[in-house]
């Protein structure tokens, strides 16, 4: 028995969001995502992720005479189905949620009231249980070395192998050894 990733998910979310500022806008200047926070937790066959991030709209106002930034916090609830490779067997599993992309402004738009901000923000999590699993090794009935690829980096060496490389490639040339005993 081991530890190991024994199921996933991934959930890509385009949402809109309605803001009313205080004052009507006249227009949209710049708009970003911030302060994006996230807890998890399983259940049943899901990841339950409940998050927050705060929008920042910076805009002109009063027939484009003033501009100030509202900003709000926007809670998000998501429910990440799960692939298992392999079933649970303690009940003790690990729950992992990485951000793949934080929750980023995609559109800007002012509703067509005219009151309001709609604000498309996109975001995608990936989702990971580890729990205890049994493993399956293969036994190779030969001896097996892994290859790695790497130089010699000695400089007492450097010159030598230099030097032995090309004796070699003027071998393999000729088909004899040219080397002196």
């Amino acid at each position: 028995m081991t530890k190991a990733v024994i199921a996933k998910g991934k959930l890509r979310t385009e949402s809109n969001v309605s803001l009313k500022p205080p004052n009507n806008p006249s227009s949209i200047l710049g708009c970003w995502v911030i302060n994006h926070t996230h807890h998890a937790k399983k259940v049943g066959r899901y990841i339950e992720v409940t998050g927050k991030f705060d929008v920042n709209v910076w805009y002109s106002h009063h027939d484009h005479s003033k501009t100030s930034v509202y900003s709000e916090s926007v809670p998000y609830k998501d429910k990440i189905r799960l692939h298992y490779r392999d079933e649970p067997v303690s009940g003790q599993e690990e729950i992992i949620v990485n951000v793949v992309q934080h929750p980023n402004c995609t559109e800007a738009l002012i509703s067509e009231c005219g009151e309001k901000f709609i604000i498309k923000v996109e975001r995608e999590l990936v989702a990971e249980v580890v729990g205890e699993t049994k493993v399956c090794i293969t036994v190779h009935p030969h001896q097996f070395e892994e290859e790695w690829s790497f130089k010699d980096e000695s400089s007492s060496h450097h010159e030598h192998d230099h030097h032995k490389a090309e004796d070699e490639k003027r071998h393999d040339e000729r088909g004899k050894d040219s080397r002196p005993f």
